[in-house]
């Protein structure tokens, strides 16, 4: 009798050792890592002369994680310059300067340890000066900030990466109509659309200019995901299982063919939506049925840029699909009064079509966009107005 109280004695504190303990890891998963992000902030171009340019930006530092502190013990930044000449003699000095809310910045420049409480934020600014002996060509700054955010989950490094256009171009630069059997269509020239950019404010400034009642603004899906900041670093994606095993398993050419690009559709829809859609798409295909993958997996399996996907500087990252296309296009009908849609056009002739207003043509847009007046290398014509005309009728 004696040995059996034992015995349950010892069950129940194995029993209630392990519930500890799953309510240990349950909380734990609960808060795993930190949330304390970096926001893109406001960036703006000083032309002191044609030597020496200052790119100032200001930056929040905001703590997302529910009940826990978090630290930022370092900060800094470097600076990737693209042009259309060469960069040398041109250097770049980045400096940090913190504008914290209740600390006054170091006159040493030094950036102290400082602690970003619950739901708050802190303003970091970023100054870049730039000099060289001719600065007219450059075109864009890739601004990497470096921090390191230190808390329960020990320490963590992020990159907030930042791409800031140097050049803009006149909206009279884009005058380059061509024919179609149904329609004239102008590929229009802006700058390198990024993160800083609204949909909207690019087609007012780039678009309004030449546009006429009719005139149907179609904009490539990759320039509204930039816009939306829907892109990613290949070193910020941690590859799980499913994502290294799956990805051989994909033709060398898709997005999905290496660990990231597949473990950036594992953390949009789940690794259990990705492997269901494989193991049926796989049967389905034994069956003479293609695509079936495609299809439950969701519509961000065809939509994800892998690295070199799109023009320098997001050659260097994974850029996903846009983010609710239907009310982008639908925010441009109702500020700018064209008729908009959301596009993804190859070079191969086919058009995807993946958000439009009701009075955009679905037909009059492939039959438009068939030879991707865009084009898919350095164009940067990102957007293509299309003005819609009546077919011609035969002589009698």
């Amino acid at each position: 009798m004696l040995l059996q109280i034992l015995e349950i004695i010892l069950a129940a504190g194995v029993l209630v050792i392990a519930l500890y303990l799953l309510l240990l890891e349950l909380q734990y998963r609960r808060r795993l890592g930190n949330k304390l992000v970096a926001t893109v902030g406001h960036w703006h171009l000083q032309v002191k002369d044609p030597q020496h340019y200052v790119l100032l930006g200001e930056m929040d530092l905001v703590n997302r994680t529910q009940r826990l502190e978090i630290m930022v013990p370092e900060i800094g930044a470097e600076v990737v310059l693209l042009s259309d000449g060469s960069l040398e003699g041109v250097t770049w000095q980045a400096r940090v300067i913190p504008n914290h809310p209740d600390e006054p910045a170091r006159a040493d420049g030094y950036w102290f340890g400082y602690i970003v409480k619950i739901g708050k934020r802190t303003q970091v600014k970023i100054q870049v000066d730039i000099q060289g002996p001719d600065l007219s060509q450059l075109k864009t700054a890739w601004v990497k900030v470096h921090y390191l955010t230190y808390g329960p989950a020990g320490r963590i490094p992020k990159t907030r990466h930042v791409v800031v256009p140097l050049q803009f171009p006149e909206p009279q630069d884009s005058r380059n109509w061509r024919s179609t059997p149904n329609s004239e269509v102008l590929p229009i020239r802006t700058h390198l659309l990024t993160e800083l950019d609204d949909p909207i404010q690019i087609v007012q400034r780039y678009v309004s200019p030449h546009a006429k009642p009719g005139d149907i603004v179609t904009i490539g899906e990759t320039p509204i995901a930039i816009m939306q900041g829907r892109f990613r670093h290949p070193s910020e994606i941690q590859p799980g299982w499913v994502a290294k095993r799956l990805c051989y398993l994909f033709l060398p050419t898709s997005s999905l063919a290496t660990a990231c690009g597949m473990q950036s559709l594992i953390d949009i829809v789940g690794p259990v939506r990705v492997l269901a859609a494989f193991f049926i798409g796989a049967i389905a295909k034994v069956f003479g049925r293609r695509g079936v993958f495609y299809q439950l997996a969701g519509e961000q399996a065809r939509l994800i840029d892998d690295v070199t996907g799109t023009l320098p500087p997001y050659d260097q990252f994974i850029v996903l699909g846009p983010d609710h296309p239907q009310q982008v296009v639908e925010a441009i009908q109702r500020e700018t009064g064209l008729a908009a849609a959301i596009v993804d056009v190859n070079d191969l002739g086919a058009v995807k079509v993946l958000a439009a207003t009701p009075d955009a043509s679905i037909p009059l847009l492939n039959q438009a966009l068939a030879k991707n007046p865009a084009g898919n290398a350095n164009e940067q014509t990102p957007v293509v107005l299309i003005r819609p005309q009546p077919p011609l009728t035969p002589a009698p």
